[in-house]
């Protein structure tokens, strides 16, 4: 279904390259399947590639977190959000969701879930939110060490947020 696992491996090892599957440019991603807009990246993420797993995925030393983004244009995916959800968190144990709401997002319903889990027994606090727009899923994740480290990431990962649209004003 979805080639979610890798970015879920680097958070527990760090394997990274330096390549995306599309291209990154003023903020505007162009992949093979679609295109959009994410809000600005702070300057302590640096862009990170794990196997080719997510359209875009950056790691930051000093907050000690992932955060990605990722787009599937397959018609097979259209089952609930939720659905997705659990598919993208195989491998992590002890999960204690601290939250999930539908949140408004680029004209449409999506859904946001903040939980605490454990992958190989190291203990993360992770944000995932999920978005179905136009035959395709767009989700997107931040994955740190729990408490203050995981606040101190929040706001970089809201920021990327404000700015998701797949409405380029292209005609």
């Amino acid at each position: 279904m979805r080639r979610r696992l890798g970015i879920w491996l680097f958070v527990g090892s760090t394997t990274i390259g330096c390549a995306t599957t599309g291209t990154l440019q003023n903020g505007v991603y162009r992949g093979e399947q679609t295109s959009y807009r994410i809000g600005p990246i702070a300057s302590d993420w640096t862009p990170v590639t794990v196997d080719h797993q997510n359209d875009l995925a950056w790691h930051s030393e000093t907050k000690a977190g992932v955060m990605h983004v990722d787009s599937d244009c397959d018609p097979a995916l259209d089952i609930p959000l939720t659905a997705l959800r659990s598919h993208l968190l195989i491998g992590f144990t002890e999960r204690e969701v601290v939250e999930e709401e539908v949140v408004p997002m680029d004209g449409r319903e999506a859904l946001r879930t903040h939980l605490t889990a454990k992958l190989d027994g190291v203990p993360r606090e992770i944000l995932l939110q999920f978005l179905k727009k136009d035959d395709c899923v767009y989700d997107f994740g931040l994955v740190t060490p729990p408490g203050s480290t995981f606040e101190e990431a929040l706001g970089d990962f809201e920021q990327m947020l404000s700015g998701f649209t797949t409405d380029m004003g292209e005609s």
